[in-house]
């Protein structure tokens, strides 16, 4: 009793100095801080506190689907170019290096088809393929060291976006929705584009698995209608539309009272709300007529092969200054295994333009900092040749970079070996890498969990990770 009396004392003497000393508008505030409190308890979506301070309150995830190569882009091998059309030595011959449609000793050796030039005042070495990207190589922490342990494109990225090679399990972009909720009242937290199809893995690349589903990814179209059956009915105006909601918003709320632990029906009272204000947001968000022809050119948007991905970029800034917290793009298509260097060459004309012009937009626009850019692919590829040209699929050894939320680029973090097969220093598993993304946006990988089929899940699994954002973040 002394406990709730107490309180209801703190609160009069708030009210009482609210209303003398700085008018009925403090008051207003209160009332709005206790509702946002009070809706947070049937709102699956509201914000939520970070476990520790944050780096970054956001991520745009440049998804390279197929497998970029290390060799090709971020990780120089002057010794595999010396090498160059020999054996594979035997001492690299392992049973345990399988690949997924030759062996490893059967091909001959491949250098880096593009030569590698030192970038900006840290001498970051980038690939002559992203001549642009490499002008913001002080702003880039580049991971040569990253492995895991699938060949296979579909369980590899299953295992990259979701920390498990195995269907069912909620995507990053799920479990960071459901440890912060959402920042926008009229866009969803995590949202998806791509410039073709995903392959191997489809929508559970993005989905909740095992969460609620009202943390999954929603798929926006870059052309015509952004999702399909928002639109408001025809012959219902939007004042008949509001009325309608409203009466099936009582009706759900009345049968949530009793059953608030029913997270499927707190989802869809959520989502009724959140698809009315999206009728107007969404259209919104994909109009880049207000954009700048400055700002357009800067992406490459309307310029040959920049166009589509250039837009995605485009709107993924757009995105997280309305309060999206997840963005994921998918670039297709990096599977080079008949002509890789042409494979390259071609996606990195498509896509360095756009990636260098969104990293310079964020910066103008002070986001920078407080959103944290990832690229990445589901694995490498070989160093042995297949084919012609080719290179087949490696999880061993490949590489993928940072930068913005509190990221201090212009360093590597990481080896492959000479050849760059194989992981070698300060190896960097999917898991590790999962754990550093969410410290960076102040969630502890073993507290954010979730209860299922008896056993308490999390993100990164059940091992012993290493969490890099300390070393990432020092300068």
């Amino acid at each position: 009793m002394k406990r709730c009396a107490g309180r209801m004392g703190a609160v009069g003497r708030r009210e009482f100095l609210a209303r003398a000393g700085m008018g009925f508008g403090s008051v207003a505030l209160a009332t709005l801080e206790s509702e946002r409190a009070a809706a947070a308890q049937t709102n699956p979506l509201a914000p939520r506190a970070q476990h520790v301070p944050a780096r970054a309150k956001r991520i745009i995830c440049l998804f390279m689907q197929g497998g970029p190569s290390q060799l090709e882009t971020f990780d120089p091998k002057p010794e595999l170019t010396r090498l160059n059309g020999q054996p594979l030595p035997a001492s690299y011959r392992s049973a345990d290096l399988n690949l997924q449609f030759m062996q490893a000793s059967e091909g001959k050796l491949m250098g880096g088809a593009f030569p590698f030039r030192k970038c900006g005042r840290s001498g970051l070495e980038i690939s002559e393929l992203y001549p642009e990207l490499g002008a913001h190589a002080d702003d880039l922490a580049v991971i040569r060291s990253c492995y895991h342990e699938s060949f296979i494109h579909g369980p590899a990225l299953t295992l990259m976006q979701t920390g498990s090679l195995l269907l069912g399990h909620p995507s990053v972009g799920a479990w960071v929705t459901y440890g912060l909720g959402c920042e926008s009242e009229n866009l969803p937290a995590y949202l998806v584009m791509t410039d073709s199809v995903i392959r191997n893995g489809g929508s559970s690349a993005y989905g909740s698995g095992f969460l609620p589903a009202v943390y999954q990814g929603t798929l926006l179209r870059s052309e015509g209608a952004p999702i399909q059956n928002l639109s408001v009915p025809a012959g219902l105006g939007r004042e008949e539309q509001r009325r309608l909601i409203d009466r099936i918003q009582a009706l759900n709320r009345s049968h949530l009272a009793g059953r608030e632990d029913d997270s499927r029906l707190s989802a869809r009272i959520a989502n009724y709300e959140l698809a009315f204000r999206m009728q107007t947001a969404a259209p919104e968000l994909m109009d880049l007529s207000e954009e700048a022809a400055a700002t357009r050119k800067r992406y490459g948007v309307g310029e040959g092969p920049t166009d589509r991905f250039s837009k995605m970029c485009l709107l993924a800034r757009r995105m997280v200054e309305r309060g999206v917290r997840f963005v994921q793009l998918y670039a297709s298509d990096w599977d080079g295994h008949g002509d890789c260097p042409g494979n390259h060459k071609g996606n990195a004309s498509r896509t360095d333009r756009p990636i260098a012009g969104l990293l310079a937009d964020l910066k103008d626009r002070g986001l920078l900092d407080s959103t944290l850019v990832l690229w990445v692919g589901e694995f490498g590829r070989t160093p042995v040749m297949q084919g012609d040209r080719g290179r087949d699929h490696s999880p061993y050894g490949f590489s993928c970079w940072l930068a913005g939320g509190g990221i201090r680029g212009g360093k590597v973090i990481g080896a492959t070996d000479e050849l760059g097969f194989r992981a070698v220093t300060d190896r960097v598993h999917v898991h590790d890498l999962h754990a550093t993304l969410l410290s960076l946006l102040g969630l502890d990988h073993k507290r954010l969990t979730y209860p299922f089929e008896g056993r308490i899940r999390r993100l990164t699994d059940v091992g012993e990770q290493t969490d890099w954002s300390p070393i990432l973040t020092r300068g």
